[in-house]
């Protein structure tokens, strides 16, 4: 019996208590992969007995953990395959589970080293991921419009207007009741944001048809012309009336060559002037009360960000005060051909090696790749009941060695002492 055998088995053993130790620290890592120790036997080919123990490498455990409820809206967790992938302070890419995220004071999506999580800006999931960067300007205004190249209209209204309705034969007046018969209200936003009303009136001019009448900010020229009305004074209002002509079929619906009516109004407040057209399609015309089924435009104002989330395909959204949300991005995962060639890197993240491959790179919920938990971190998948098992076979078997050498020493102890 020689010291090499037991030297080796210490050693070894001791690498095997520094493994379950670092498992059993990281047990509330979030995102943390444990590991295991695997040893392979020494022989020395003129000799029959074994020559002692070495590791023969230290396996990673990349199974996935428990995932766990925050409530964050930043903190998300992977279920499934991939890696969240960022880039640290020195521009090198490296590749973590652990999804506690923040936003930094340059609006940077980061995790709790500092290192920036990359993917691809706003909707376009294309090109090579970039940093992930939240603008911080308000969002622009838009205008209520038209975009005709895809069928879309600016407004859009449905309604049902009571077949029983007789005939007006007064010439309409926004300003007398008896010359319409119906009357809706929507709000309109012109390119700086500011709201417009535009109110509809409707008017029966025969078993079928109708006239409709818009005037945009009707309220504010209604007061206007009462109270010229009310000061002696003949009124001057414009109430620059858009008329359209609709009707209906003998079965209540629509008819077919309705066609949408564009209708422009000139601003005095600087904006530009407005041109968008009111979709009446999936009006009807029943023998029941009047009622507005369904109303909508496409226009708002502008909105400072109030919020970030992050949802199930990946996408970066952020929250106004303008009630509205937009894709600021979508998050990039990877994936590798061999996970157990990735090199641990510390901080919860791993570098890609020649072993693990080139990553392959896509998005949540795509191809291999899992979906993104929202409000939740993946949990260390270490087992601490296991763990503290093994840490007792390991401390045996270390005590085993160390009584090897205590043995050696006797024996050689006995061979000296012989005379």
């Amino acid at each position: 019996m020689a010291f090499s055998q037991a030297l080796s088995g210490l050693s070894a053993a001791a690498t095997n208590l520094d493994v379950i130790g670092n498992n059993i620290a990281n047990s509330e890592t979030v995102g943390f992969k444990s590991s295991e120790t695997q040893f392979a036997d020494l022989y020395a080919s003129s000799q029959a007995a074994g020559i002692g123990v070495q590791v023969a490498s230290i396996s990673q455990d990349f199974s996935t953990g428990s995932l766990e409820t925050t409530g964050r809206d930043l903190d998300i967790a992977i279920s499934g395959e991939g890696f969240l992938r960022f880039a640290d302070s020195t521009g090198q890419v490296v590749y973590s589970r652990n999804g506690q995220l923040n936003v930094d004071a340059d609006g940077y999506i980061v995790n709790t080293q500092g290192a920036q999580l990359t993917g691809y800006a706003g909707e376009r999931v294309t090109g090579e991921p970039v940093v992930l960067q939240v603008p911080t300007a308000p969002l622009a205004a838009s205008a209520t419009q038209d975009n005709l190249a895809n069928s879309i209209y600016g407004a859009q209204i449905s309604i049902n207007l009571d077949s029983e309705a007789e005939p007006t034969t007064t010439t309409f007046d926004p300003m007398d009741p008896t010359s319409y018969d119906y009357a809706s209200s929507m709000t309109v936003y012109d390119s700086l944001g500011s709201e417009h009303v535009v109110t509809s009136f409707y008017t029966k001019t025969d078993s079928n048809t109708w006239d409709v009448q818009h005037v945009m900010d009707f309220a504010g020229k209604s007061a206007e012309y009462q109270s010229d009305v009310n000061a002696g004074i003949t009124p001057t209002v414009d109430f620059d009336v858009q008329v359209e002509q609709i009707s209906f079929g003998t079965n209540g619906q629509l008819n077919s060559d309705y066609t949408q009516t564009a209708m422009t109004y000139t601003l005095a407040n600087g904006a530009e002037d407005m041109n968008f057209s009111i979709d009446l399609t999936g009006s009807t015309q029943y023998a029941n009360d009047y009622e507005v089924t369904s109303l909508s435009q496409n226009g708002y104002t502008s909105g400072s960000l109030v919020g970030i989330s992050i949802d199930g395909d990946g996408r970066v959204i952020g929250s106004y005060s303008n009630e509205l949300t937009q894709t600021l991005g979508t998050i990039a995962l990877a994936n590798f051909a061999n996970d157990q060639g990735l090199k641990p890197n510390g901080d919860n993240s791993w570098l890609a090696t020649a072993e693990s491959g080139e990553p392959l790179v896509g998005v949540p919920g795509e191809g291999v790749f899992g979906d993104v938990v929202s409000g939740a971190v993946e949990a260390s998948n270490v087992d601490l009941t296991t763990e503290l098992v093994d840490l007792i076979i390991a401390q045996r078997n270390y005590q085993s060695n160390a009584q090897t050498i205590s043995v050696q020493d006797e024996v050689q102890q006995t061979v000296i002492n012989l005379r």
